[in-house]
C-alpha cells in the first residue's frame, strides 16, 4: 500500500503552534494514502491532500465532532478560535487532533472483529440524528451509488448493477452521515479493547446498508466476501441498517469494489506506482466483484 509522503514542514508547524499552541518534532505515524500524521506530544497533526478544499474538511470534522459528543471511540479534530478546525498551508489543509495510544486491530481475531462490528452499530446509532447541509465536494463512494454509471470505472461497465442500486435506494429511505471508510486501519485497539474511530475525511450522507455491507467485507476476509459474523453482531447491537438478504450484500459490496477499481487508476495516472504486491491484491478485487454477481 502506497502511503502520502507530505512532509511536516517548519511552514505547517508554525501555523500549528499560532493556531493550537502544539510543538514538538513531529514522528510520522503509521498509515495514510492521502493525509499524513505526525505525533507531536499528546496531539496528531494531519496534513491533507491539496485538493481538498477546507469547506469540505470542515464538513467532515462537524460530522465526527457530533458523533463524539455522544460515542467516546470518535475522535474529533480540535477547534480553534472561532470554532475552525482546519488551517490551510501551502494550499494543503492542516488539522489537529487528540493523540490516542493504540493499534490496528485484528479482523482475524474474531473478538475483535465483533468488537468492530459492535462498535460501527453504535457509532451509526451516534450519528442518525444529525441533518447536515449538502457535502461540499461529493465523496468518492458516491459516484454510481444512486444508479448512475460510474464514468471512471467503465471496465467495470454493469448496468445490472447499476439498476439495482437505483432500486435498492429507492426502497431504502433512511441516510444518515457514516463514516465512510470503516476498516480496521481507521481503528485502533488497546488491551483487546477498540478505542478509537480515526480519520474522517470520507464521511458523507448516505443509506447504513452501505457501509455495513463495505465493513463485513473489510473485517472479514476480504478476498471471499462479507463476514456473516460481523453483519449478524452489527444487528445484535442495533445498528441503523436494515437487514440485507445476499444478494443485497452481495451487490452493495460489489459497488464498493467498483469504487475501489476506480481509486486504484486515479493513483497510477496521478503518479503512484504500485508494487507487485498491490498489483495481485488489485487484481484478486476485481476477480471477486466479478464472482459476487448475483
Amino acid at each position: 500500500m502506497i502511503y502520502a509522503r507530505t512532509p511536516l514542514t517548519p511552514e505547517i508547524r508554525e501555523a500549528v503552534a499560532l493556531t493550537w499552541g502544539v510543538t514538538g518534532e513531529g514522528e510520522r505515524l503509521h498509515g495514510g494514502e492521502e493525509s499524513a500524521a505526525y505525533r507531536l506530544g499528546g496531539h496528531v497533526v494531519r496534513v491533507g491532500p491539496a485538493r481538498r478544499t477546507p469547506a469540505e474538511s470542515e464538513w467532515c470534522h462537524a460530522v465526527a465532532r457530533y458523533a463524539a459528543a455522544g460515542l467516546p471511540e470518535a475522535v474529533a479534530p480540535l477547534p480553534a478560535d472561532g470554532g475552525r478546525t482546519v488551517v490551510v498551508v501551502a494550499g494543503r489543509p492542516v488539522s489537529c487532533w487528540p493523540y490516542v495510544e493504540g493499534d490496528w486491530p485484528d479482523s482475524d481475531v474474531p473478538a475483535q472483529r465483533e468488537a468492530g462490528a459492535r462498535l460501527l452499530a453504535r457509532l451509526h446509532r451516534s450519528l442518525a440524528g444529525l441533518r447536515p447541509g449538502p457535502r461540499p465536494v461529493p465523496a468518492f463512494q458516491e459516484s454510481g451509488l444512486y444508479g448512475d454509471p460510474p464514468r471512471d470505472a467503465a471496465e467495470l461497465d454493469d448496468p445490472d448493477l447499476d439498476r439495482w442500486l437505483a432500486a435498492f435506494h429507492a426502497g431504502h429511505p433512511t441516510r444518515h452521515p457514516l463514516h465512510g471508510d470503516y476498516y480496521t486501519g481507521n481503528t485502533l485497539a488497546r488491551d483487546g479493547r477498540i478505542v478509537a474511530v480515526l480519520d474522517w475525511d470520507e464521511t458523507f450522507v448516505g443509506a447504513p446498508e452501505l457501509e455495513l455491507a463495505a465493513a463485513a467485507l473489510e473485517w472479514g476476509d476480504d478476498l471471499a466476501g462479507p463476514s456473516e459474523e460481523f453483519v449478524a453482531a452489527y444487528h445484535d447491537e442495533g445498528g441503523t441498517a436494515a437487514r440485507l438478504d445476499e444478494e443485497s450484500l452481495a451487490q452493495l459490496v460489489r459497488h464498493k469494489l467498483r469504487r475501489e477499481y476506480a481509486y486504484f487508476h486515479q493513483a497510477a495516472r496521478s503518479g503512484v506506482r504500485h508494487d507487485e504486491e498491490d498489483v495481485a491484491y488489485h487484481r484478486a478485487r476485481v476477480e471477486l466483484f466479478h464472482r459476487l454477481r448475483p
